[in-house]
Order: structure tokens, then sequence, then C-alpha cells
């Protein structure tokens, strides 16, 4: 049903202004595009249901039943039906949310009195309802979690289907309920794991879910956890389910059991398991049926939910042809409230209007991709990657250089996957310092003073032929930028982000629920060194993720895969280079195989798609040249694609 609108004409002549209009009239107000705040913040209807879910995720006998903390318009109650923001969440009572980990709060009745974020502060007095559900297995929803996997999303999905009246909830007094309140247009935003029960409640397909605003979100778990066979992490998925699960340990131990099983850490291969919990291509989600449109961002620098699953994520929308839209910014795991706060909000509310209440502004009509490529300093263009971006093939040298003439035929070099002075392998920063210079663990090759300026946009690409003396190695690919430059501390605390003692408000309060937030500013470091894109490979998985080949020793074999993606300049005057590596201590679980790797340097290269900055790179390493046509990326028989997900 149709939501009356009040125009800004309307609104110029009404004598009482904005406030005094919606206490006699309960009508959005609609001025230059976007909806105003005419309802009262302090008098909205705040309430608590359970949504059945359908799903028994504690194998109890019962169905989990899901908390939905609401807050609407009071007008609601008075024939005014408002569309729907929800941040469904495992987080609000144990990690809280947002750069300053706000949790819920609530009254004797047990409703709730706080929102954490600024959502509701901010879209409640603008004709939206703001939603806080507690996902599956956390806080006061039933159940237990399962890091990502079915019931997780399902929960979610059946909040959508009450508000849509597909599905039933109930009172805390067990009576029934009806949302008779909305529209059934809902939106779903949130960050990290939040952002992640977006991206799989879109990709079920569920209708009324109109627009998902991941933010720093996962699309695959397995890609989360590991990369082609090399684990991030350990007992990544029964940790993070226990550490969400703020009941007792024993509620949920066979539930975490089956997924210390399901994870198949002893081998890193996809399985069955992961195809469960895989939103691009999954059993129970997957890209091919979203509806809804998406507004993504994400930090290119971000090493705890790694950029690829924006990447992968992005480009199986695009092959469906999903209305999107993205912002990339050069920090680490940090919300864009953090980063760029008004414009932020302000294209934030814009997108909100033009999805869920149909209002027609701009929105859609700007560039689809704003992407910092600096300390505060922002581009916008046409689509991510770069349409104009190309790709240059640049081949390692017999001499240690890098550029685009192939080895000579015969050439090699080697390192071996051994272990560092942990007992794991060796950090990122002894296998970038000093490419010059003779390791046993690395190899690296370095290109000549960069000619001209360009920008990496996209995702870069190593192709290997190489040769074992054992079945397997770890393999890690850095491409590295040398030169002294500024650039935004994406590795030091705050991951990019200093948070300071000054406030700024974006909505209405109350004496305990404030729209007000510390501001924050952007963290920098002066180096002469930058890992640009960081990219892993089990070598026994070059064929499959799931089936294993391993390598018959002395053999030389081709070995391709994609690094993480990125956004960057690359300035005139670095070297730019790629070193090869075993182990990385930094950023894999995995122990050492010990074997040696030989390099065939003829047959290797990585491809880094570069756009121009100014009207030059063409001449960006040496004059264009095709790209070369190889296998690509590894092929896997089943689609594949820090702990603090907060």
């Amino acid at each position: 049903m149709a939501v009356a609108v009040l125009t800004g004409a309307a609104l110029a002549g009404a004598g009482g202004g904005a406030t005094a209009l919606a206490g006699t009239s309960p009508k959005i107000v609609v001025k230059d595009g976007v909806t105003q705040p005419v309802f009262s913040y302090k008098d909205a209807i705040r309430e608590h249901v359970y949504v059945e879910s359908g799903v028994d995720s504690d194998r109890d006998g019962k169905k989990d039943r899901v908390n939905v903390d609401i807050i609407r318009p009071r007008e609601t109650e008075h024939g005014l039906r408002v569309p729907v923001i929800m941040d469904e969440s495992p987080y609000y009572d144990n990690a809280g949310r947002g750069n300053e980990s706000e949790r819920k709060t609530y009254d004797a009745a047990g409703n709730p009195v706080k929102f954490p974020l600024y959502y509701d502060n901010y879209f409640v007095p603008r004709g939206y309802a703001f939603l806080a559900v507690d996902m599956v297995g956390t806080t006061r929803s039933d159940g237990c979690p399962v890091s990502g996997g079915p019931t997780d999303v399902l929960g979610g999905k059946a909040v959508v289907d009450w508000l849509n009246g597909r599905a039933r909830a109930y009172r805390p007094d067990g009576s029934p309920v009806k949302a008779t309140w909305t529209t059934g247009r809902t939106g779903m935003i949130g960050k990290s794991y939040d952002g992640t029960l977006a991206n799989g409640v879109a990709a079920t397909g569920v209708e009324g879910l109109e627009t998902i605003v991941p933010i720093s979100a996962i699309s695959s778990w397995y890609d989360y956890s590991r990369m082609n066979g090399v684990k991030y992490w350990t007992d990544e998925q029964p940790g993070l389910a226990d550490y969400v699960d703020t009941d007792p340990p024993e509620k949920c131990a066979a539930v975490n059991a089956g997924l210390d099983e399901g994870e198949d850490d002893a081998t890193g291969n996809y399985n069955a398991y992961w195809k469960t919990a895989d939103y691009r291509d999954g059993t129970v989600a997957r890209a091919s049926r979203v509806r809804a449109s998406v507004f993504a961002t994400h930090g290119v620098n971000d090493l705890n939910v790694k950029d690829d699953q924006f990447a992968e994520w992005w480009n199986a929308l695009a092959r469906r042809g999903v209305q999107r839209k993205v912002w990339l910014t050069q920090r680490g795991h940090v919300d864009p409230f953090d980063t760029r706060r008004d414009a932020w909000v302000a294209t934030l509310h814009k997108w909100f209007d033009h999805e869920l209440q149909r209002i027609p502004n701009d929105v859609m009509r700007q560039p689809r991709a704003d992407i910092e490529v600096g300390p505060d300093q922002w581009i916008t263009q046409r689509d991510w990657p770069s349409r104009d971006a190309r790709n240059v093939v640049l081949r390692p040298g017999r001499d240690g250089s890098l550029g685009l003439k192939p080895a000579p035929a015969g050439a090699t070099a080697s390192f071996t996957d051994e272990a560092g002075p942990q007992g794991a392998g060796h950090p990122e920063d002894a296998m970038v310092s000093d490419p010059t210079a003779a390791k046993p663990y690395r190899t690296a090759f370095v290109s000549a003073p960069l000619p001209a300026t360009g920008r990496l946009s996209g995702t870069p690409a190593a192709r290997l032929k190489i040769k074992l003396d054992e079945p397997t190695a770890n393999l890690t690919a850095l491409l590295v930028d040398y030169g002294d430059d500024t650039r935004v501390d994406y590795l030091g605390a705050g991951s990019g982000i200093r948070t300071l003692k000054t406030e700024d408000c974006h909505g209405e309060s109350t004496p305990t629920d404030d729209a007000c937030y510390r501001q924050t500013e952007v963290t920098t470091v002066t180096s002469p060194v930058n890992v640009v894109a960081r990219g892993w490979l089990d070598a026994q998985n070059h064929r499959s993720l799931s089936r294993p080949s391993p390598l018959v020793p002395g053999r030389y074999y081709g070995v391709s895969w994609q690094t993480l993606s990125q956004e960057y300049v690359l300035k005139k005057g670095h070297r730019l280079a790629l070193v090869l590596a075993g182990t990385d201590a930094d950023y894999n679980t995995e122990t050492p195989t010990g074997a040696k790797v030989t390099v065939d340097l003829r047959g290797s290269s990585v491809s880094v798609p570069v756009v121009a900055a100014g009207d030059d790179v063409t001449t960006l390493v040496a004059p264009p040249q095709p790209a070369e046509t190889w296998r690509g990326p590894v092929k896997v028989d089943l689609p594949v694609q820090e702990r603090e997900l907060y």
C-alpha cells in the first residue's frame, strides 16, 4: 500500500512548520528529494516481538524465535505505514556496535530504550521504522549461532517474511502480532557480520527486501577463513560462534563440534559444509537469487574481512544486472560513518529514500563508484573496477628486474617454504624488506622507476611456472610499492582512523539515546614501502579447492591465482615489485612444508590492471603491450570464491 507523501511545496506553505505538521497529519514530508524529520523521536513507539523463524538451530525440537526490537513513529498507530531499516547483528550483547561499542538497553518491561548507532535517531523522524534484530543464537533470540551458516541467514529472512505477512510473531505475553504498521519494504544495513547477514538474506531471494547496505561484509565464509587452501585462521568457525554466543557453553557444544568438523582445518579444502555458507553460489543463498539493490562499501586494505569478499560479490551481482553502488576506502575494517561522515549520511539518506520510499531523487544518476585514492582524497568513476583499466603484464627477469620482456629460456629463481623465527612462516615485513638482498625464504623482482603515474583498479593475478621437491608448498605473492610516500595507516591502531574527543550529531536524541558520536580523523604513515596486493595458494589446490592434487616433485606445473583486489595510485618515480615467498606468518596459520620452490621465470608473470591518472598511462612501464592470453585464475569444481568481525 502506498504511503501518503506531502511534497516540499506543501511543507513550505504550512505555517506551523514540520514539527507542528507532523502532529496533525500522519504523512511523510519530502523536500529537495529527501524525507524531512517531521515525526517525534521522543514519542516514537518502542517495543519488541519474537518472530518464529522456522529453523531449530539448537536442536531442542522447537522453532527458534528471533528477538526483534522495534522503534517506529507513533503516527503508525493512526494509519501511517512506513518502510523498515533493519540491522541484524550477533554483537548486541558482547562486542557492541560501532566505533564506541554501543549496546542496547531496556526498561523494566523489557522494551528497548537505547538502540546502538544513529540509524534510529536519524531515520525514524523521517518516516521509517528501525529494527535491531538479535541474530539466531545470540542475545535474546533462541538457538545457536553457526558462523554464517544457514540458520543465521534464515532467521533474518523470517523477519522480512513477517514484515510482509508471511511469518508469525508473538508479543512477550505470547499473543500473536502482525506488522500492520509497515509497507513491508525493507532495507538491511550493517558492518561486518551484520552486513554479512544482509548479503545472505538478500541471496535467499526473499520478497520485500528491497535493498541492502553491506559494510565490510562477507559473501563467502570459506574465503573469510582461507584463500585457495591456505588457512588464515585455525578453528575460525567454532571460535567465532562461541564468541558471539553469551549462553553457557554447554548449550551449543554439539553444534560447535559440527562446525569444527565441517570446516576441515586439516586440509583447508572447500567442501559441502562451506557451500552452505557461500552466498555467491551456495545451497541456501546465492547471488543469482538477489532481488535487492546493493549499496556496498569496503576498505581495500581491510585485512579482517578482506576485500575479495566485496570484489567477488560485486562481480556476481554485476553478472546478474543488480542495481548497485559502491564506496571503497583506503582504510581497514572501518565504517564509512567514521571515514567520511557527513557525505556518507547524506548519500545513505538519498539511497534509502529512493529505494524504500520510492522518491525520485538523483542518487542513481550519480557515479556508481566513490573511491578514496589517498588520505581523504576521493574520486568518482562510472563503475568498479574502472572501465578504462588495461592489464599490464609484468615479467620477472633473471637479474631480479620486473618489466615487460620475458626472461630467457632456462632462467630460474628459487626460495624455500621454510619456518621463521617463531616456527611458523616469515612475517611480511621481512619478506618485503631490502628486495635486492638474497633471502632463502623469498625471491623478489623490482621494476625500474616508474616513468609515469597510473592507478591500479581491480584485481592483480599471479601466474607462475614452478616445480617443488615436495608434494606441496604454501605460496605467497605480494605486489609491493617501493617509494617514500604518506599513506593511510591501515596497519596501525584504528585501521586508518583516530577517534577524537569532539562529537557531532546526526538525528534526534533522548536522554537515554543520543544521536551524537565522537568524530574521527585519518591517520597516516610516511614510509618507503607498502604492500599493494596480497595473495596465497596451497600449491596442491592449483586445480581444485575441493580435490587437492599433490605435485610430483621435480616436475614443472603452471599455477595461477588472483590476489586481493585494490585501488592504488602507482606514482611516478616509485618502483613496483613482485615478491614470491612461502608461508606468511602474519596472515596464515599454516605450517611451512619445507619445500624448495623453483620458479621458471620465462613462464611466470603478474597481471596488473592499470588506469591512467593522467594521459600517459601507456608509458607506465613501457610502450603499451597487449595483455597475454593465459589460463587465468584457479578453476574449482565447487564454486568458491582477525577474529574481530566487529
